[in-house]
């Protein structure tokens, strides 16, 4: 609750994130609240899916900071931002209308925002999923309702970074002298292949539940002994 509320008031993003992950934890522990083989199960699920999807998004930021360094803007707040040579984006009003700058970096970072929302069929779905069941089977009814309510408020946040990069006017323009870049190779297949996870884990879930599966037997096995 208090990394959900705390988040609304947030103007810059990577603070916004960090206040996401205090929510996030909740979560985590949601599913350690009761010691069966299902919820640790989800435990490690749970931070499995949440390190690739929180790595993936500050990736995904950092690419949008690469791109600013070519790019202008009269907005006096933006150009006496600290340290803006070496963190171009700071405030999330940096990202209005960055679709029309970078369709694809904003489309990654969409996809990201809606799997912390817990949309299905992201991967970020599969993990609330399984920290609710299992607290759900063990009759923690009132802490589940809880976590349901915050992750429905946590979600306002989430979606005012959507509509910022695609319903709102870009304050950055290409410059005159603006030549295109690209992100280096290396860079771009890691991002490909950390949205490809989040968005069609549905697609291939057997090997990272197996992993949690071999992980949780592990665990439990050594706290019942």
């Amino acid at each position: 609750m208090i990394g959900t509320i705390l988040g609304l008031s947030q103007v810059r993003i990577k603070r916004l994130l960090a206040y996401s992950t205090i929510s996030h934890v909740g979560f985590i522990l949601l599913a350690l609240i009761v010691h069966t083989l299902d919820s640790y199960q989800a435990f490690i699920f749970y931070i499995i899916q949440y390190v690739l999807t929180n790595l993936n998004a500050f990736m995904i930021i950092i690419g949008m900071g690469f791109n600013m360094y070519l790019l202008y803007t009269s907005n006096a707040e933006f150009n006496n931002l600290p340290e803006k040579n070496n963190s171009p984006i700071q405030l999330i009003n940096q990202l209005k209308g960055y679709f029309v700058i970078n369709p694809t970096l904003s489309l990654c970072l969409v996809i990201t925002m809606f799997s912390f929302i817990g949309l299905p069929p992201l991967v970020g779905f599969f993990g609330k999923l399984m920290a609710l069941t299992s607290a759900l089977d063990n009759g923690k009814i009132l802490l589940v309702l809880v976590a349901v309510f915050t992750s429905v408020i946590g979600a306002v946040y989430y979606l005012t970074i959507i509509k910022t990069i695609y319903f709102e006017e870009a304050e950055y323009k290409k410059s005159y002298i603006y030549n295109d870049i690209s992100l280096s190779n290396i860079y771009s297949v890691t991002l490909g292949i950390l949205n490809l996870t989040v968005l069609l884990f549905i697609l291939i879930p057997d090997e990272i539940l197996n992993f949690c599966d071999l992980l949780s037997l592990i665990s439990y096995s050594a706290n019942s002994i």
